[in-house]
């Protein structure tokens, strides 16, 4: 009796699930991208593309780095700066252009952008951070990168 009640789920479920996929309601799941702090005083990837609900996950491959936020959509909502030298996690609810630094080596260049849901609405406030003038020569071109995928 027990099996004809789970394969009556199963099958309840698995009908839904065709249901919504006709409908044209797709199941989505959210992502996690994982980006590595390396050892040439970089990020593994340094225009990440995402959607709402993803999860950007920073792993310390190499010492002495972090991620400070600089900009973003809501700059009185930022997510605050890890610690050096730690596995670092968000995930994403608002779309919109985000910059990011490592906090000891952003005036060397050491930047970041993730771009959430492709939306550029606050490209300025990205634009007009103050940097070195190397870090904003690196910004410049990560900009660049990102509007070609865009």
């Amino acid at each position: 009796m027990g099996y004809v009640i789970q394969k009556g789920r199963y099958m309840y479920l698995l009908l839904n699930i065709l249901t919504l996929n006709l409908l044209g309601v797709s199941l989505a799941f959210a992502d996690t991208v994982k980006i590595d702090f390396t050892a040439d005083d970089s990020y593994s990837l340094e225009v990440a593309k995402i959607n709402v609900g993803d999860t950007i996950e920073w792993i310390p491959k190499n010492k002495g780095h972090n991620v400070e936020f600089l900009a973003g959509p809501n700059m009185k909502a930022l997510p605050k700066k890890s610690d050096l030298d730690v596995r670092h996690s968000i995930t994403f609810y608002l779309p919109g252009i985000y910059l990011y630094q490592c906090t000891p080596h952003g005036n060397m260049g050491m930047l970041g952008i993730i771009i959430v849901d492709n939306n550029f609405d606050n490209m300025d406030s990205v634009e007009n951070v103050e940097l070195s003038r190397v870090a904003k020569s690196v910004l410049q071109r990560l900009i660049r990168k990102a509007m070609k995928k865009k």
